[in-house]
């Protein structure tokens, strides 16, 4: 369905704000607290400690499907060289 236009120039274009708005603080024992790397490699370490088995045990999978499915169209193309050459006299 189609908008319909503002025909009155009094009409509001935009809805109203609410500029007082402040978001809820949250109680500072209930959040969990982070752990402060001090450098670029501490944080690198903990990325690759917790997440990087996981992608790369999931990147693995899919590359070993990649590769089974791409060694099926290859060994059918020898199996018909092979039967092309047999069913060839040879001199």
């Amino acid at each position: 369905m189609k908008p319909s236009p503002n025909l009155r120039p009094s009409e509001q274009k935009f809805p109203l704000v609410d500029c007082c708005y402040h978001a809820p603080m949250l109680n500072p024992a209930s959040v969990a607290r982070v752990k402060e790397s001090n450098s670029l490699r501490d944080i690198s370490r903990d990325y690759f400690d917790a997440e990087a088995n996981r992608e790369f045990t999931t990147e693995t999978a899919v590359f070993g499907t990649l590769i089974l499915m791409a060694i099926v169209p290859i060994l059918a193309g020898v199996s018909a060289v092979v039967q092309l050459l047999c069913s060839l006299p040879l001199f």
